[in-house]
């Protein structure tokens, strides 16, 4: 009978002396009036600030999205640059709320602290070599040297491609994109490996000459770069989620920046769910029922943002590829908004 008086006691002191529940994420962005995005340390069109200190990229405009849905302002943002190694420690200790910045989507990864919310691009990881050096595929680059960024998938990359071809390659590790992207432009390294679309970017804009250099897939396989969350917050998780899909969805739903006030009158109901005017969606996400609606308004639908971005109307001119709709060939699938 005293044991369980004691025990009676002890969990009524805990009780009353527990913590106060920590605040969702949406309760902080709400309360800061801010969202904080990690990015990548400069990779123009992913994520780079521009000559104005202004930061631009299809990583740059995603979280921007999330911004319009919870504060109405694409430009309530602050952005964290971040190396391979700091940006998952990052999100997993609250230092930024959600990580946009070109990240595959791995089991490990996923299962150790983060949760990744929906594609914003597909790619495959490549190779970038000097012309000169006349090596056009993988099977040729026996014994070669490769500057690799630490945290990155590419070093499990740079392994794999070794011990399947029988290649012997020289990993020569950097701790940070910029250390590893001036070693190969300086002749330290025989190639240098990442997305084929950052690949893209840094023959653009820090090549002497972009025709010097050729790019070619490291592997047969494609990846899913996907922003991610913090575990264990499901709400803000559907909320990054669905800000996403909302450029998507209006793509799919031919939605553009300019004509999107002319669907307001809209009778068709899907329509009229993504934009709000018939009510449920935004409530259901604890945001306002037109969050889809101003994304579009602020930023356009996904194909305007990667136009701008990466695409014809950029200086990297990447083909939309595995980023078309899946109307047109590609992987881009709009979720349904009801």
């Amino acid at each position: 009978m005293k044991l369980n008086k004691i025990l009676v006691a002890l969990c009524t002191a805990t009780a009353f002396t527990a913590p106060a529940a920590a605040k969702s994420t949406l309760e902080a962005v709400k309360e800061r009036g801010r969202m904080i995005c990690g990015s990548s340390q400069g990779t123009p069109g992913f994520g780079a600030p521009d000559d104005k200190g202004y930061w631009r990229g299809l990583d740059i405009d995603t979280c921007r999205a999330v911004a319009v849905a919870v504060l109405d302002d694409k430009d309530a943002v602050d952005f964290v640059p971040l190396t391979g190694q700091q940006r998952i420690p990052a999100l997993q200790t609250g230092e930024i709320d959600m990580l946009p910045r070109t990240m595959t989507w791995t089991l490990q990864r996923d299962a150790n602290g983060i949760s990744f919310t929906t594609p914003n691009y597909y790619e495959y990881t490549g190779f970038m070599m000097p012309k000169k050096l006349g090596i056009e595929k993988v099977e040729d680059m026996s014994g070669a040297s490769v500057c690799v960024q630490t945290g990155s998938t590419t070093e499990v990359v740079v392994n794999d491609v070794s011990t399947k071809n029988g290649l012997d390659l020289q990993p020569v590790v950097f701790d940070n994109t910029t250390a590893a992207r001036q070693a190969f432009f300086s002749g330290r390294c025989d190639a240098l490996i990442t997305d084929a679309g950052a690949l893209a970017s840094v023959r653009a804009t820090m090549a002497d000459n972009s025709d010097d250099y050729i790019i070619f897939p490291a592997t047969p396989y494609a990846d899913a770069l996907t922003p991610a969350v913090r575990h264990g917050d499901d709400q803000w998780l559907d909320i990054v989620t669905w800000s996403i899909q909302a450029l998507i969805a209006a793509e799919a739903f031919g939605l553009t920046q300019e004509n999107i006030d002319d669907y307001l009158e809209s009778q068709d109901p899907r329509i009229r769910r993504f934009l709000g005017t018939d009510p449920g969606n935004g409530v259901a996400l604890g945001l306002s029922d037109d969050f889809a609606y101003r994304i579009v308004k602020a930023l356009g639908n996904y194909g305007e943002v990667f136009e701008r971005n990466v695409g014809m109307d950029s200086s990297l001119k990447l083909e939309r590829g595995r980023n078309a709709l899946f109307t047109d060939g590609g992987l881009m699938f709009p979720l349904a908004f009801q």
